[in-house]
């Protein structure tokens, strides 16, 4: 008597066909891609021998330019402090907007996610540039800057966030004769909180390193000293930099961890 033998597949047939595909489609693109941008690594015997020629003109760090990156390093602490608070400000009615159980309507749900996705198009030093041309060199495009690109990541978030809040208890504050602020005040920020102050937090230690860099296009803070050193081929002055950038991530990084737990 023949016995009806089963094999266990973790994909079926048209599962694995489909995976089979997407591979080659995603493996062609990468090859396709290579060829056209015309990549190539003519001596690739020399790339030890001049990464250990670009950290042998770095050791040892001067110490010494320390002094005179301090001023800048504090901007960039500032810039990113200020920009996040700036964010966090116009997040707040953009994320209304953009959740479907607050806005008022279809075209201001879309004016909503309009510019959650304009915001996150741009980057930051894109927007470092613009706002460079808008208001000069100096730390306030930097901060407005950092501004405008947070306003999407934490006008997104928060939205998906306030779309998911028990909506009787916005209900209950407004049939008590409650005000479109107060609703806002005691119906929908209480209940989003937690995840409004854990993801200015998160942004802000993002904004920090973003910040470290926009001084390339004169907009402020310790990046100007990383440009100015790098251009001057004073390589010791940029491991300097290098490191205390390093070491200001770190921090921030363990202090928004910190942060996030004691929310939680």
């Amino acid at each position: 008597m023949a016995t009806d033998e089963r094999r266990w597949e973790r994909f079926d047939r048209r599962r694995r066909i489909s995976r089979f595909v997407l591979t080659l489609v995603a493996a062609v693109a990468v090859v396709g891609s290579w060829q056209f941008m015309d990549i190539g690594i003519v001596r690739p015997d020399t790339i030890p021998r001049e990464v250990a020629d670009l950290l042998t003109r770095m050791y040892p760090p001067d110490v010494a330019y320390t002094t005179r990156i301090v001023e800048p390093l504090v901007e960039t602490i500032q810039i990113a402090a200020l920009g996040t608070i700036g964010a966090l400000v116009l997040s707040v009615p953009v994320a209304l907007l953009a959740a479907e159980n607050t806005t008022p309507n279809a075209v201001t749900f879309w004016l909503g996610k309009l510019i959650v996705t304009v915001s996150r198009s741009v980057n930051t030093i894109i927007w470092a540039l613009f706002f460079v041309v808008m208001f000069g060199s100096g730390p306030l495009a930097g901060a407005v800057a950092i501004a405008f690109r947070s306003v999407g990541f934490l006008g997104k978030l928060l939205g998906e966030e306030i779309e998911e809040i028990d909506f009787g208890q916005v209900e209950a504050v407004r049939a008590a004769g409650a005000s479109s602020v107060q609703v806002l005040l005691y119906g929908i920020l209480p209940q989003v909180k937690p995840a409004l102050v854990g993801l200015s937090i998160y942004r802000w230690d993002i904004n920090i390193r973003d910040s470290t860099v926009l001084g390339f296009v004169g907009a402020g803070g310790i990046g100007i000293q990383l440009f100015r050193a790098v251009n001057a081929f004073a390589w010791q002055s940029v491991a300097t930099v290098l490191l205390v950038i390093l070491g200001v991530v770190v921090a921030t990084e363990s202090l928004s961890a910190y942060t996030r737990a004691l929310v939680r």
